[in-house]
């Protein structure tokens, strides 16, 4: 594989809350190349949102490494953290709260391009933000000259802030739960404007907690649950066999035409198994008592990851 553009390794992120610590990564590793889409995978705390946002330095790492564009993110410094995240486009989970509230849809999209050098002659910056929002499905003139604040919907803000992602053509799309508000008609259209991106070389790190998105979008994918990496492999192969308890529950929630939709045999949570054992254990039907002790995540065949004491 080429060299990653974005690389964490043994990454492990804290928070403290109510007095004590929280660890919401544990030791994750990942890295993604150019022309290549991986997918993060798991339910909201997985550590989703987190994992993007320490790939970028947004967040103090507790311990590991974090490098982008093969530069290690706590050897460079803040100027240069600045120059190499201008490199990068970031989609945020909250369409609300990630747009200037003051200007129009289309001065938001603009205002990256326009931020980054001194030589973009205004007039093509907008031309260029006239057509990304086309593109994303936002071209009449009243949302164009909307104000972001009071004239779009949730789905619109975020169709802007994926526009706004991509008007610097970044090397590097983070896109976190990019679909989460569109209706179906607009949701295939969104996964292949940042796919062309990918075509084209930019790498993508997607979140999500829907298989059959991960499965679409991505080659490979990353199951993450309380922080760890309880499976990794091909995304097809998660959706169709998951290994890990996890990944299984994860697919047999998804939507199926012709089949009444069913709970996922998850286990009542009846007892705290302790920080030691394995994160999914208070959940999982599969537990026994080795459970106690996390398992480590191991090589089961080849791309194919797992950490599960049953297999």
């Amino acid at each position: 594989m080429n060299t990653p553009v974005m690389s964490l390794q043994k990454v492990v992120v804290s928070f403290f809350s109510h007095g004590k610590r929280v660890e919401a990564l544990r030791g994750i590793s990942l890295d993604v190349a150019s022309g290549e889409c991986l997918a993060l995978i798991g339910e909201s705390g997985s550590g989703k949102t987190t994992a993007l946002r320490a790939g970028l330095a947004l967040l103090p790492l507790s311990g590991g490494r974090a490098t982008l564009f093969g530069e290690d993110l706590r050897q460079v410094s803040k100027g240069r953290r600045v120059e190499l995240r201008r490199r990068c486009g970031y989609i945020p989970q909250d369409p609300f709260g990630c747009l200037p509230p003051t200007v129009t849809a289309l001065e938001a999209v603009a205002e990256p391009a326009l931020l980054q050098s001194s030589r973009n002659c205004k007039r093509e910056v907008f031309e260029k933000s006239m057509a990304l929002l086309a593109e994303c499905g936002l071209g009449e003139k009243r949302i164009v000259e909307s104000k972001v604040s009071t004239s779009l919907s949730g789905g619109q803000r975020q169709r802007v802030s994926i526009a706004r992602a991509l008007a610097a053509d970044p090397a590097l799309i983070l896109a976190d739960e990019p679909t989460s508000m569109q209706d179906a008609s607009n949701r295939g259209k969104i996964l292949e404007i940042l796919l062309r991106r990918v075509n084209r070389g930019a790498a993508m790190v997607l979140t999500t907690h829907d298989l059959y998105l991960a499965a679409a979008a991505a080659n490979r994918g990353i199951v993450l649950y309380h922080g760890h990496i309880v499976e990794r492999g091909p995304t097809k192969a998660l959706l169709a066999e998951g290994l890990h308890p996890y990944t299984r529950a994860l697919a047999q929630a998804l939507p199926r035409l012709g089949k009444k939709a069913a709970r996922p045999p998850v286990a009542e949570k009846t007892e705290d198994f302790g920080p030691l054992a394995c994160p999914f254990a208070p959940r999982c039907p599969e537990r026994f008592e080795r459970c106690r002790q996390a398992p480590p995540l191991v090589n089961l065949s080849p791309g194919r990851d797992a950490a599960c004491w049953r297999l």
